[in-house]
């Protein structure tokens, strides 16, 4: 993995397999915390539900019975002969007053039936006659009243037992005085069907919620919602007469809901919403718990996220502690492994661990059984190889140089020159026991010196003496060893190939040493073959290297000591050539 130091490339695999086990153990546990919370608030929202909705029904049963009791009040109203005869005629101050007594007489004894709860009884004619029970409770006007929404409101749906809310501000009463639920109903003929006045009951706010007072707490709120949204009765008076249109919304959502049930948010809170549906007074029941105070300290997390962290550190502890344990034999294997060429392959690997790791370090180790027996075969093989082709350029090379002084000895017996041919035979001789008869690849600087002396001196017989040769090697230099019969091929070359435009000139041979190379050149002001450039040079090179001693003199060198080192060749038309032979100074050949 890229992310990883170099420094830790050997515990790469226990890196990474702590790492995901880790980010496993570390993902998982907080899935399992956040589930268990999760459910658990789940079971006590179902516990806690299932209480409050009981709750509400008692509540909505309460409201149907308080309902019941209007109903059964109104009915009556609408069924006195004397209230309608008293609403529709027309009456005298006398006979308005004896209806007055009559009506209050019996709208007293309706009242009766609601004696735990204040209350006023409005009832208004057509005619203009208006009967109340308690005007100081609601002070709203005669003219108010015909002009209120709640009158409007009522005729409007005459059949209906309407409850609205209504609010009388004030500046000598108190909030609570001044707000009203009222339950209103048209007074109508049932045969005709002519309406001929209103009925009124008008209840404080704070009466109607009597109702369920007993039944909210700090955080445990009820909501009496209209149609329209509007909280016409609540524990929390500061919202008694707002619209919240977030409630018939949650309404909604719980009609479509199988629970009982939802969390939403509430005035900038979370809260949990029950709903129920208030037919008879055509509105909405609500029960807000605000979820922090009913839960807050019901399910510690704290504790249960301490708890939650304090296993997953034993966890990673644990995972960290056997991945190091697994993983620290296959690090060590990989270590041994990367060092084996620092050994060139020969340090076998520990076979420990696992079974997986003991295996590799097996087939590791095998593995370096068969690769040192092939290095063997092939270091023989190229052995072999090479005793071949050295041998077959050492051949080429022979008999090429035979055939030459063997040639300038019949010319000279031709001449019958007794003394220098017998001269010219003792150096051959001397030249092929250095050479022929020594089976060494290489030879001192020394030896090769008297075997191109002898040359030379085979060859001076054969041409004369006009072309000379001198000697200049460093002493230091005489000891060094160099393949043998590598200076001959171009000392050749220089008397065949030198010297055919002049009639004489010189040849030097130079040996030094410099730094750790031997360097051996080949000098002669003979003919030359022009300036090497580099548009001529690949023709020259093939001409220079076309004998096959001088080739045989490159390639040898490149193949016994590597292709840094070998023969270079520069001249000049006219000016003569310069061979020079690099060759490493301190190498002992086997």
């Amino acid at each position: 993995m890229r992310f990883i130091p170099m420094r830790f490339k050997h515990n790469t695999l226990f890196i990474t397999i702590s790492l995901i086990t880790f980010m496993i153990i570390i993902l998982v546990s907080v899935t399992i915390t956040w589930t268990t919370i999760r459910m658990s608030e789940q079971f006590f929202f179902e516990k806690f539900s299932i209480t409050n909705v009981k709750i509400i029904n008692e509540i909505k049963e309460s409201f149907e019975s308080f309902h019941y009791s209007i109903v059964i009040a109104s009915n009556n109203i609408l069924q006195s002969g004397v209230i309608k005869t008293n609403l529709t005629e027309e009456q005298t101050n006398a006979e308005k007053m004896i209806s007055f007594f009559t009506m209050g007489e019996y709208i007293k004894q309706i009242q009766s039936n609601f004696d735990t709860y204040e209350f006023e009884i409005i009832v208004k004619g057509e005619n203009g006659v208006t009967l109340t029970t308690n005007r100081p409770h609601w002070p709203i006007t005669d003219q108010e009243l015909n002009e209120s929404f709640l009158t409007s409101n009522t005729l409007k749906e005459p059949k209906r037992l309407l409850y609205q809310y209504d609010e009388r501000k004030s500046e000598t009463r108190s909030i609570e005085e001044t707000r009203f639920v009222v339950a209103t109903k048209a007074l109508m003929d049932r045969l005709s069907g002519t309406v001929y006045g209103s009925l009124y009951f008008s209840f404080r706010e704070s009466e109607f919620k009597k109702v369920y007072a007993n039944y909210t707490s700090p955080g445990n709120d009820i909501f009496i919602v209209d149609k329209s949204g509007m909280i016409v009765s609540s524990n929390q008076s500061q919202l008694i007469g707002k619209k919240e249109v977030d409630l018939l919304r949650y309404a909604q959502e719980i009609k479509t809901n199988s629970h009982k049930y939802m969390i939403g948010s509430f005035r900038g809170k979370e809260q949990i919403i029950l709903v129920e549906t208030l037919p008879s007074l055509d509105m909405y029941l609500f029960n807000i718990i605000d979820k922090e105070k009913a839960f807050g300290n019901l399910i510690d997390k704290r504790k249960i996220v301490l708890i939650s962290i304090g296993i997953v550190f034993i966890a990673l502890v644990s995972v960290f502690f056997v991945s190091r344990r697994l993983t620290n034999s296959l690090s060590r294997l990989v270590r041994q492994i990367e060092n084996a060429p620092k050994s060139e392959f020969r340090q076998y690997v520990a076979v420990l661990g696992t079974y997986e790791t003991r295996q590799i370090g097996h087939a590791f180790n095998s593995m370096l059984d068969e690769l040192h027996e092939y290095v063997e075969q092939l270091m023989l093989s190229q052995k072999q190889k090479r005793n071949a082709e050295l041998a077959a350029l050492q051949q080429q090379i022979n008999p090429h140089f035979l055939y030459n002084t063997l040639a300038s000895i019949k010319f000279m017996v031709q001449q019958d020159s007794k003394e220098d041919t017998e001269a010219m035979i003792t150096a051959l001789i001397s030249l092929l026991q250095n050479t022929i008869g020594n089976v060494n690849e290489t030879v001192t600087v020394r030896e090769e010196l008297d075997n191109l002396k002898n040359y030379v001196f085979i060859n001076q017989k054969r041409y004369g003496n006009q072309i000379n040769v001198s000697y200049l090697v460093a002493p230091d230099c005489l000891n060094v060893r160099l393949p043998k019969l590598i200076l001959q091929p171009f000392m050749e070359n220089s008397f065949f190939h030198g010297f055919n435009r002049k009639a004489g000139g010189s040849i030097h041979v130079l040996i030094w040493q410099e730094e750790d190379n031997l360097i051996c050149e080949v000098v002669d002001n003979g003919d030359g073959i022009g300036e090497l450039t580099e548009t001529n040079l690949p023709k020259y090179k093939r001409q220079l290297f076309s004998g096959i001693g001088v080739m045989n003199v490159h390639e040898r060198i490149q193949l016994i000591y590597g292709e840094e080192y070998g023969v270079t060749i520069s001249s000049k038309q006219g000016e003569g050539t310069k061979v020079r032979i690099i060759l490493p100074s301190h190498v002992e050949q086997k």
